[in-house]
């Protein structure tokens, strides 16, 4: 009797992953093509996640503490009604999380930073922008401001809008100055975040979280500074107080000056350099001349070691050879 050969079918393996699994597990699947701050999941959140790590800048922290004390004085001053200024976070993040973090509508205004030579970036809200005019051009106190959602801002808003933000802008030039001199300068402003982009969206920035209250009134203002914009002074802001020197000891180095001064140093005068054979130099013998070329007047270089200092003429006086200072030596590279 004939056998049959029978196949039983395989089971499949339960330790292959498909591709949809492969998609949930390294964060891809639908959604690839989303917005850039749509959440991420596994692998993908694993790593997006391990980049955004900042350094701390605490100098900073003492710069955005002295605005809002500045901009509390030059708000009411601005307004003429009683103004609060407070600092609610300081996080940093990437720039495309900002842009995707903003509620709309919003008014950016572009800064530059003029001895940096980069750019920052203010956000103000609407709640803000209609508070001020409503302040501005006599709104009564005790009502909230009114809204008109769908409508771009009028001239008249964006110019009150531009004087305040020149206010602000140079109350953060001031609040810099203890640590270095930087003048930020208005730019430009923009209605639409894809306009404001002044930084790759993977690049890191700082962002300040600020809120201006006048009384039942008031809004939110965003300053936001790329890494970038702050690398010219990172090492300034890096500091724990005002004025450390990272080790350096003042009076070490006061002392270390003065013994300088005191440093006794070899100086030769060099008559003239040539360039003579090795055999011409075998045949001399004692009594040998050999002939510079050179006349009186002709000038003499004084060295310290191999380093050039000065140029002169050499002379007599009294009983001594001496050299006139004519001016300093040209190093050559």
């Amino acid at each position: 009797m004939a056998e049959e050969n029978q196949t039983q079918p395989t089971a499949p393996d339960s330790k292959i992953l498909n591709q949809e699994e492969i998609d949930t597990l390294l964060g891809y699947g639908a959604n690839t093509d989303a917005d850039y701050g749509a959440q991420k999941t596994g692998v993908h959140a694993i790593l997006n996640s391990s980049m955004v790590s900042y350094e701390r800048l605490p100098m900073l922290e003492i710069v955005f503490d002295r605005l809002i004390r500045l901009m509390a004085t030059s708000l009411r001053n601005f307004t003429q009604d009683n103004v609060e200024v407070s600092l609610d976070s300081i996080e940093s993040m990437r720039f495309g999380e900002y842009i995707d973090s903003l509620t709309l509508p919003t008014l950016l205004n572009v800064f530059k930073a003029e001895e940096w030579d980069n750019y920052g970036l203010m956000s103000l809200d609407s709640s803000l922008i209609y508070s001020m005019v409503d302040v501005l051009l006599g709104g009564r106190r005790g009502t909230a401001a009114m809204r008109i959602e769908g409508r771009p801002y009028t001239t008249i808003e964006l110019n009150i809008v531009k004087d305040m933000i020149q206010r602000i802008l140079s109350d953060l030039s001031t609040a810099f100055d203890p640590i270095t001199s930087v003048t930020f300068a208005f730019d430009r402003l923009e209605t639409n975040p894809r306009f404001a982009t002044i930084s790759r969206l993977s690049n890191a920035v700082i962002v300040a979280h600020l809120r201006v209250d006048m009384e039942d009134r008031g809004g939110k203002i965003d300053l936001m500074i790329p890494y970038a914009t702050l690398e010219p002074v990172r090492e300034l802001l890096l500091q724990m107080f005002m004025g450390e020197r990272f080790g350096r000891d003042t009076i070490w180095e006061n002392h270390l000056m003065l013994q300088l001064w005191e440093t006794e140093v070899e100086i030769q005068a060099v008559l003239k350099e040539k360039n003579i054979c090795l055999s011409e130099i075998s045949q001399w013998e004692v009594g040998s001349f050999v002939p510079l070329e050179i006349t009186p007047h002709e000038q003499i270089t004084v060295v310290c070691g191999d380093v050039p200092l000065f140029k002169g003429t050499m002379g007599r006086k009294s009983d001594q050879i001496v050299i006139k200072i004519d001016g300093k030596a040209e190093v050559d590279g």
